[in-house]
């Protein structure tokens, strides 16, 4: 369950200062390629907690060159024989990126382990093996972050029934999603187990509570911006050029080149 209900946060003060976060983080970007960081943050939490919406807001102003989001697919064949963390390996950040992880290795101590899809032996082995691995990272250099989105079942359920009637983001539940209602205190469990295991020092866990979709996205940006010792990095001084005057060229007839009918005329 989230923690006690707390007013909303009004739309405008809630734009206005998105906006400045928003800001902020361009200037993280740009510490972060300056200065060669790598950066990973985590989100998890339950299915409508308001990862994806978090994560939206927060890479909307960035460089996708330099800020990408990663959410995997379920494991291919060839991938369910690899050691579990290969394939996350693979999408971790060279020096001037971020990555903005939409679920990670933590599946293996959720939705795999509640589902039935990893015996009780590999779920162990992950809760073992997560914090040495993570240790690893973080040795190296890398600068780890994990969010955990907080939301209580009443909020899930009631956002779960807006997306079955906004066909605009049905797309957003699978029967797996659905099922998790009936396995709430399955995944509570998982989830309190994985934070025994994995709320290291070397990369502790941040819970964020989420039933306010706008409190959550600004405490959890304005938390991330506290974490890092990034500063403003002065942008190169750039004036546009004069433009060089005719040589004389003559655009073709518009009639040789097919263009998008006005639909906007129709409104």
């Amino acid at each position: 369950m989230a923690g006690k209900k707390t007013a909303r946060v009004p739309r405008a003060a809630y734009e206005q200062e998105l906006l400045r976060l928003q800001t902020e983080l361009v200037k993280l970007q740009e510490w972060v390629r300056a200065e060669g960081t790598r950066l990973v943050v985590v989100f998890e939490g339950r299915d409508a907690a308001g990862k994806g919406g978090t994560i939206k807001r927060a890479s909307e102003h960035l460089n996708p060159r330099v800020a990408r989001t990663v959410a995997l697919p379920k494991p291919t064949e060839r991938e369910r024989t690899q050691w579990y963390f290969q394939r996350y390996v693979e999408h971790l950040p060279a020096a001037g990126e971020i990555v903005l992880l939409d679920r990670s290795w933590y599946n293996r101590a959720g939705v795999e382990h509640v589902m039935g899809f990893c015996t009780k032996e590999e779920h162990q082995l992950f809760l073992r093996q997560c914090p040495i691995f993570e240790r690893m990272l973080v040795e190296e250099g890398i600068l780890l972050r994990k969010y955990w989105f907080s939301v209580s079942d009443t909020e899930q359920q009631k956002r779960f029934r807006q997306r079955l009637k906004d066909p605009t983001r049905r797309w957003k539940l699978s029967p797996m999603d659905l099922e998790s209602i009936t396995r709430w205190e399955a995944y509570s469990r998982a989830k309190d187990e994985m934070l025994v295991h994995t709320d290291i020092s070397e990369a502790p866990w941040f819970v964020v509570e989420s039933d306010d979709k706008r409190r959550a996205r600004l405490n959890m940006i304005a938390h991330l911006l506290s974490s890092v010792p990034y500063h403003e990095v002065p942008p190169p001084v750039l004036e546009l050029p004069p433009r060089p005057p005719s040589t004389g060229y003559q655009r073709p007839p518009r009639d040789l080149q097919t263009y998008v009918p006005d639909h906007a005329a129709s409104l």
